[in-house]
């Protein structure tokens, strides 16, 4: 039998060594974030954790000790049960909790026993949390950004996506954000990830990215949906990111608009609560002429539109503030957001990169 406790940088640093991963904390907890590849072995439920902790705040620290290690001893055993049995005597598991305490103590003492070598990570996952934060910092600073400008629907999303089909380095915030950025950008049935999962995506994602060579990326604001973009890459981006200004003639805007929006053709009403929001930027007679066309399905319409009075005066004002140089940026003009106009701007993208 082998246990071994394992700092948090190390452990990082050698995922690749372990068979399985395992976060030992409440389905609540693992769904606000976890480590990469992680498998959820709750040792207590979000009841049970509740259950315990009040037990310990209004009674004592020995009687929620007493409940605890009986609900303990039997979750560990139904995972024993389900996920062991196949398991050969070589696996390797990293097991982790909250702060590396009594519940990755108590899993992974389990799983040693048994004559597993077990890993448990020191510090829990509140270890990792500090590492990523840390690591948010550091990583922008090493890399070389093409950032991506233009107006909405000038179809640098989809340019990141042609680039990346020809083997170029993308740094894609939107979608690991799950939003497209603006007051229309939620993606239906796909919510938004937490704070911290969206930090240890982004954090993922940069670490997997070769410094050596260029990231392209898109110009982004700092918040992208309820999620943050850190300040050291939202910095990095705008005080030293390389821009490209990608621009669209107003028709083919609005078709890729209303191709990638066409899903509140379903639920215009929706459409309708999102622009709301706007009554206070662009005054009520206009929302409620744009709710009017929407409802009517004049949507190439309340488009062009939006473009004209809010998108494009808002994303032009906000260009000028944070990238100094724009003016003197080098122009990419797509004719429309078919494959062939993106594939021959990546084309052209990468032979300049």
């Amino acid at each position: 039998m082998s246990l071994t406790i394992v700092e948090a940088r190390e452990a990082v640093d050698r995922l690749g060594e372990f068979d399985s991963v395992i976060d030992a904390r409440s389905p609540g907890e693992f769904a606000e974030d976890f480590l990469p590849d992680a498998l959820n072995w709750p040792v207590l439920d979000d009841g049970e954790r509740r259950l315990v902790g009040t037990l310990y705040k209004q009674i004592s620290a020995l009687q929620a000790r007493k409940v605890g290690a009986a609900l303990v001893a039997k979750n560990v055993a139904q995972h024993i049960e389900r996920h062991v049995g196949d398991k050969p005597r070589e696996w390797r598991p990293l097991v982790y909790c909250w702060r590396g305490g009594q519940r990755s103590g108590s899993l992974a003492w389990f799983l040693s026993q048994i004559g597993f070598r077990t890993f448990q990570l020191a510090g829990g996952y509140k270890a990792f949390r500090a590492l990523v934060r840390e690591d948010l910092e550091q990583l922008p600073a090493r890399f070389d950004f093409r950032v991506l400008a233009g107006r909405t629907g000038s179809g640098k999303t989809r340019l990141l996506q042609a680039l990346r089909d020809q083997g170029a380095q993308v740094l894609d915030l939107e979608a690991l954000a799950c939003h497209r950025g603006s007051v229309l950008g939620g993606l239906p049935d796909k919510p938004q990830p937490p704070q911290k999962r969206f930090d240890t995506l982004l954090w993922q994602a940069l670490r997997a990215l070769d410094p050596a060579r260029p990231v392209f990326v898109e110009s982004e604001s700092q918040k992208v949906g309820s999620v943050r973009v850190p300040d050291a890459l939202i910095l990095r981006l705008r005080e030293h990111g390389h821009c490209t200004v990608v621009d669209m003639g107003e028709d083919a805007r609005v078709t890729l608009l209303l191709e990638d929006y066409g899903f509140f053709a379903a639920d215009p009403e929706r459409f309708c609560r999102l622009i709301g929001g706007l009554v206070e930027l662009r005054g009520r007679e206009t929302v409620q002429r744009w709710q009017r066309q929407a409802r009517a399905g004049a949507w190439a319409e309340v488009f062009a539109e939006m473009m004209r009075e809010h998108y494009d005066p808002l994303y032009l004002r906000s260009m000028d503030k944070h990238f100094l140089h724009l003016a003197q940026a080098p122009r990419l003009v797509l004719r429309d957001g078919g494959n062939d106009s993106l594939q021959a701007a990546a084309r052209e993208l990468l032979s300049q990169a």
